[in-house]
């Protein structure tokens, strides 16, 4: 029957035996199946082609003792290899499963596998006990409740312990209470009071039922015995007990145990054991008293040294109300062992020694002493052989600490020394002390820059005042020793001492600009830094600090060419050499920065005529687009802006008037019986052709009178007239010529006879050779007119 619901409940459990989760095959099975019963296909699960199975190894791996399952190679079915008891493998735990893995090679595969193991219900509840008493006092009220041992079931969940009965009685009933862990446990209640007269025993059986199916129980029987009266005083076997133990002896050892007897019966005859009260507390500190069994043990550190023999009042009392007692002495003696670990004391002469201290310096006097005797007070001592220190034997257990080799603060400041002693003990005993030796500073470290030669990059028109770099020196030394004291020591530099350009703050190493630097002005000097400390005598160093001046864009363009008056300038251009293409002018313009900022490009902002003039944008060049047309106007304005290259930008502007010559006596003719329209002509150049017109008129007319004027008064007539004709004014009548110059040159002479006279040269203008009229031309024009006297004159045919 019971294999009949095994074998149900092992194909109802297939039909989800198998599920892949997280790459791992789970299967699920009753327990105690038989061997070779089926728990599922592995082949097909992992769809594995079965007839590769035996020639890839198909095998199982698994790390438990027993192989509880199994796989057929052929067709990849695994089953039961042996019976599986769930609660010989999980106990009571509410999963259990079995994990291996499957290995196939060629290629190499490795899958995880677990086969949960189901509880069914194949225990009964039993107690560890088929039989227990229990003894209650007769007078005990009603109510009164006394806990049952709990049965256990191996089994779990519902196959487990659901419910206790006990067996029908007229006294006795049961209450039954779940845990917070969910397990059940029973308590005796007593429901009518007891007479030990009328019955001093009952016999009661529990049973434990689980929750299973079918459902399983287990009995104990209950043996209840009742109480008398309390009417006898405990006894103890000796009025005075006697024991030894060694003073080290571990804490729980068993000291002795005592004993005292009751002639009563039940809980008249059970005896609590304890100290009197004459007791110390110290020595309870040192000793336990079981109340129960009456062994006294050690709980505390005996000491044969402070007290060889301890004595201990005991008593025993019955629990039975009023209670009685009986009472005896326990003399406990300590056998005395090496217990005692050296002592060491240091007497310290310096904690501080200067690092520059001789060999052999005493550094402290050690004292080591041994409580005990014999060979157990015999104490070596010692302390490591890696620090230069030793230690010197002066008397019996006591030493010297002292110097052995030259001390460097810098490497060890401090040492931590550690004092070893043991003494002649089996085993012996050691102690370990630390003595703190601090090694103070002298002045043997110069301050170290962290780098010989800085490289400073500032950006011109720095704000003075304005902390530039910093250099930080490093010294190793304490105190004033190491306290850095930072100057400028000298430089190398276009002109004037460091101090003119830097200053540097002495605490801190922190460079600061006493003016604004120009690059175009200076572009790299060099200071020397030194770095001394305090100390005494002190110790320095020194670092180069190269400043270098980078260029800001600072300068506008300058246009040196062609000069420029107010940003204006005038070129003269004539007319007939001009070509597409033709040089006009070049704009040369300077930048007094460098690189980018340098870099300069040209336009034409603006012009009378924007289509004669093409600008460079970068040679300057102003070069005509055309050649000159007559109706083009004789001055033309040009707008040019120099730019540089610089973030921001900077430029400078100039007007350019380029003034076309013209040849006013050859085309004048021509030009009068041309047409011309008005578009051509603006208002200024009608204003300048009419004051030309009316100067050369009067000049005309002013050089016709004088020429008719001196005609009349002097008609010597100069030989060479092809060049030039010379004016003198004459400043009285006796005025003399000098010897006229061979050549067409202008007379020059300054005295003539006695008299003193002054000479004025007229030129001929470059007009006169291509016209009927002859032009003259003063050629000191700042003289007047009125002192000009006409000499010679010349009649041109």
């Amino acid at each position: 029957m019971a294999n009949t619901r095994r074998s149900g409940a092992f194909f109802i459990s297939l039909l989800c035996v198998s599920d892949l989760v997280s790459g791992q095959i789970r299967y699920s099975i009753p327990e105690e199946l038989e061997h070779g019963a089926f728990v599922g296909n592995i082949a097909e699960n992992l769809r594995l082609n079965v007839w590769e199975l035996p020639s890839r190894k198909f095998r199982l791996v698994s790390d438990d003792r027993k192989q509880y399952m199994e796989v057929n190679v052929e067709n990849g079915i695994l089953f039961v290899n042996e019976r599986i008891d769930r609660e010989q493998i999980c106990r009571q735990s509410s999963t259990c499963s079995l994990s291996f893995q499957i290995a196939l090679d060629n290629p190499l595969e490795m899958h995880r596998a677990a086969v949960e193991i189901l509880d069914i219900n194949d225990n009964a509840p039993s107690f560890s006990n088929r039989e227990f008493s229990l003894e209650i006092r007769e007078l005990i009220a009603p109510g009164a409740r006394f806990p049952l041992e709990s049965a256990h079931d191996p089994d779990v969940g519902t196959n487990t312990v659901s419910n206790y009965q006990i067996s029908p009685n007229d006294h006795f009933g049961l209450k039954v209470q779940t845990r917070s862990d969910g397990s059940k446990s029973a308590e005796l209640l007593l429901e009518k009071p007891l007479d030990r007269e009328q019955q001093s025993a009952f016999q009661l059986v529990l049973t434990a039922i689980d929750g299973g199916s079918p459902r399983r129980s287990g009995t104990a029987r209950i043996i209840i015995t009742v109480l008398d009266s309390n009417d006898n005083a405990p006894v103890f076997d000796h009025e005075i007990y006697r024991a030894s133990v060694p003073e080290n002896g571990p804490k729980g050892a068993l000291v002795i145990k005592i004993n005292a007897a009751d002639l009563d019966e039940g809980t008249n005859a059970e005896l609590s054991y304890s100290f009197t009260r004459h007791v110390s507390q110290r020595i309870r500190d040192l000793f336990k008293l079981d109340p129960v069994t009456g062994e006294i043990s050690i709980q505390g550190v005996l000491d044969f040294e402070e007290t060889s023999v301890y004595e201990l009042d005991v008593q025993a009392v019955d629990k039975a109300p009023p209670g009685m007692a009986a009472h005896a002495k326990v003399m406990v003696g300590l056998i005395d062992v090496n217990d005692n670990v050296p002592e060491v004391e240091v007497t310290s002469v310096s904690s501080t020694i200067p690092e520059d201290a001789q060999s052999g310096t005493v550094i402290a006097v050690i004292s080591v002493t041994d409580l005990d005797s014999g060979e157990n007070g015999h104490v070596q001592c010692q302390i490591p052989v890696d620090i230069p220190f030793k230690l010197q034997k002066s008397l019996r257990n006591n030493y010297k600490l002292v110097t052995s080799d030259i001390l460097d603060r810098e490497a060890a400041p401090v040492y931590n020394i550690s004092i070893s002693a043991w003494d002649g003990g089996s085993p012996p005993l050691s102690t370990r002390k630390n003595i703190l030796v601090s090694v103070s500073d002298i002045n043997d470290n110069a301050p170290r820059f962290t780098q010989s030669l800085y490289n400073v990059y500032l950006m011109e028109n720095n704000n003075p005042g304005a902390s530039i770099f910093g250099v930080i020196a490093l010294d190793s030394d304490l105190d004033q020793n190491g306290e850095v004291i930072y100057s400028i020591v000298e430089s190398q530099m276009q002109e004037g001492h460091g101090s003119a350009y830097v200053t540097i703050n002495s605490k801190n190493g922190n460079i600061y600009a006493l003016r604004s630097f120009d690059y175009e002005q200076l572009k790299h000097f060099q200071i020397k830094v030194q770095a001394q400390d305090a100390g005494s005598p002190p110790l320095s160093s020194t670092a180069i600090v190269n400043v270098i001046i980078l260029d800001q864009n600072d300068n506008a363009p300058v246009i040196v060419s062609p000069l420029t008056w107010n940003r204006t300038a005038s070129v003269e251009i004539e007319p007939q050499s001009v070509y597409p293409a033709y040089l006009v002018s070049k704009v040369i313009a300077t930048d007094a920065d460098s690189g980018q900022n340098a870099r300069l490009s040209y336009q034409m902002l603006a012009a009378t005529d924007p289509t004669l003039f093409t600008v460079g944008l970068l040679s300057g060049e102003i070069r005509a687009t055309r050649s000159f047309r007559d109706q083009d106007i004789i001055t033309e304005r040009l707008v040019l802006c120099v730019k540089d290259n610089g973030q921001p930008s900077l430029s400078s502007t100039a007007t350019i008037f380029f003034s076309i010559l013209s040849n006013v006596t050859e085309k004048s003719s021509e030009r009068s019986d041309e047409p011309r329209h008005s578009g051509y002509f603006s208002d200024l150049n009608r204003y300048l052709i009419i004051i030309l017109g009316s100067t050369s008129f009067l000049f005309l007319v002013t050089i016709i009178f004088l020429v008719v004027l001196k005609y009349k008064q002097n008609r010597n007539i100069a030989e060479d007239y092809s060049s030039t004709v010379c004016c003198y004014r004459q400043k009285n009548s006796n005025d003399a010529y000098n010897q006229r110059p061979a050549s067409n040159e202008p007379y020059n002479s300054t005295g003539l006879g006695q008299t003193e006279g002054y000479r004025y040269t007229v030129c001929l203008s470059p007009e006169s050779s291509k016209s009927d009229f002859l032009f003259l031309k003063p050629c000191h024009p700042t003289l007047p007119f009125s002192d000009v006297n006409v000499r010679n004159s010349h009649a041109m045919t």
